[in-house]
């Protein structure tokens, strides 16, 4: 670029050649069968995420065993968990670069990069190496790129069922754990293995998106609208912005709230569920000590390591085949009963289903029940509390005047943290002082009055949203 150009004309000539660049992009054809294609490359994408997501949850106890060998390892592990947690919230700040610079090149960094956090921790062999990947892990999740392309790459009419489509066969993906497992990891030592093909599965399609994916007709419409602006016209869009988002904010949103008895309710709801958040994240460790201690005292194993082991690689591997479909068909039901008979009453069924499916799961851990059945059980509980949480979400968007819609659905995730602080709290101290053994109980003691309470305040604070008109609703009709 000339050095003697102004600042002004260096800007128009940069913006001449970004408008070049993306004219040229979207004049690309995109073949007969681009879509069918791009549907194949997010599915895999999709499936890459959900097991990167789930992976370290569903290894938990072999990782905790691995990495600190005593008899809280579970407690250790979850405190490592939180030491995590920053580097998500980095993540939650990078996402907004792809509305600067485009999808796909974020949907290739983001799917390389939780692949190769996934081979680091197969490489790993202590716990800085280890803590290494699953930051990196925790950056790349967030981001959640595939979902934006399926958003801009379907057809209107076809977008949900795409979405649905996509997401419940990436939710069976999440079968190939336990599949390597039975495959790969002979004893619980071996739990490295199983990170080693979802991470050469994430390399292999980030390089198909590389060569076959383009960008999205959306952002490419918006990005050149932008690029076209004048100077005047742009800060005028800026100043509109401004004034728009003057309108909301998380305090003025949570101070709404909090005036007013149908969002308060919600809030209340949702930190009362995620009292019980720790069985999230603990439930591989509730099944595999459950099972365990019921062998060891059983009189088939003599010492709780050894029992440890081998249900590692037998009824836990087994029990994780079903987890997945538990979990989706969960999900499944939430919509339907949504969509159907409204938010309140899927709500209500959600936190039902995961205070009974847990209660089973659990107890049938500790009493050696069939494994395949309390995996099930396992996966239903996992699925319909994320599920009571997407709810309950969703009814305080409908529950919000337009104006602070955005900001009550963040400032919910304030209210929620409460749950979660007393979750980690009580169970921190408990299983670093008192061992993995007593995982399960803790668990049971947060989550069953946590959900309880919850449920009650569903059916006696809360009221139904389905219809409401979204664009004249106030958030005071039910005070």
């Amino acid at each position: 670029m000339d050095k003697s150009l102004t600042k002004e004309q260096k800007i128009v000539l940069r913006r001449e050649r970004e408008i070049k660049h993306w004219e040229k992009e979207k004049n690309r054809p995109k073949g007969r069968y681009y879509i069918a294609y791009v549907i194949f490359i997010i599915t895999l994408i999709y499936a890459v995420d959900e097991i990167a997501s789930q992976i370290t949850t569903l290894m938990k106890t072999e990782i905790a065993n691995d990495l600190f060998a005593t008899e809280n390892s579970i407690g250790l592990l979850n405190i490592l968990t939180i030491l995590v947690v920053p580097f998500q919230a980095l993540g939650l700040l990078y996402r907004p670069l792809a509305d600067r610079f485009g999808r796909k090149v974020f949907l290739i960094v983001n799917t390389f990069g939780m692949s190769l956090a996934l081979l680091v921790i197969f490489l790993s062999r202590n716990v800085i190496v280890y803590f290494i990947g699953a930051c990196m892990i925790q950056f790349f999740i967030p981001h959640d790129m595939h979902v934006v392309y399926i958003m801009e790459s379907s057809s209107p009419k076809q977008r949900a069922r795409t979405y649905s489509v996509i997401k419940f066969i990436a939710n069976m993906g999440v079968m190939l754990i336990p599949l390597m497992r039975k495959l790969m990891m002979e004893n619980a030592s071996e739990w490295r293995n199983v990170f080693l093909v979802p991470a050469i599965v994430g390399l292999v399609a980030s390089f198909i998106a590389l060569i076959l994916a383009r960008e999205t007709d959306s952002f490419i419409d918006s990005r050149l609208r932008y690029l076209r602006l004048t100077d005047e016209e742009r800060r005028a869009e800026k100043e509109q912005k401004a004034l728009d988002n003057a309108q909301g904010g998380l305090i003025p949103a949570l101070k709404f709230a909090l005036r007013h008895k149908q969002l308060r309710w919600l809030y209340i709801t949702s930190a009362l569920m995620n009292i019980g958040f720790i069985a999230t994240i603990d439930y591989q460790a509730i099944m595999t000590y459950g099972y365990a201690t019921n062998f060891l005292n059983s009189g088939l194993f003599v010492t709780l390591n050894d029992a440890v082991n081998s249900v590692s690689t037998g009824v836990i591997t087994d029990a994780l085949f079903l987890f997945p479909i538990g979990s989706a068909v969960a999900q499944v039901i939430m919509g339907f009963v949504s969509d159907i008979k409204g938010r309140k009453l899927a709500a209500i069924v959600t936190a039902l289903n995961c205070l009974v499916s847990f209660i089973l799961f659990a107890v049938g851990a500790t009493l050696a029940w069939n494994p395949y059945f309390v995996g099930l059980m396992c996966g239903a509980c996992i699925g319909s509390y994320y599920s009571s949480n997407d709810v309950i979400i969703m009814m305080i968007g409908e529950s919000s005047p337009t104006n602070l819609r955005s900001s009550t659905m963040s400032a919910q995730f304030i209210v929620t943290g409460i749950g979660v602080v007393i979750s980690y709290g009580i169970s921190l101290p408990l299983t670093a002082i008192l061992g993995n053994t007593v995982v399960g109980i803790v668990a049971f003691c947060l989550l069953v009055p946590g959900f309880l309470s919850g449920f009650i305040s569903l059916v006696k604070k809360c009221n139904e949203t389905k219809g409401i008109d979204m664009e004249t609703v106030r958030g005071d009709e039910w005070d």
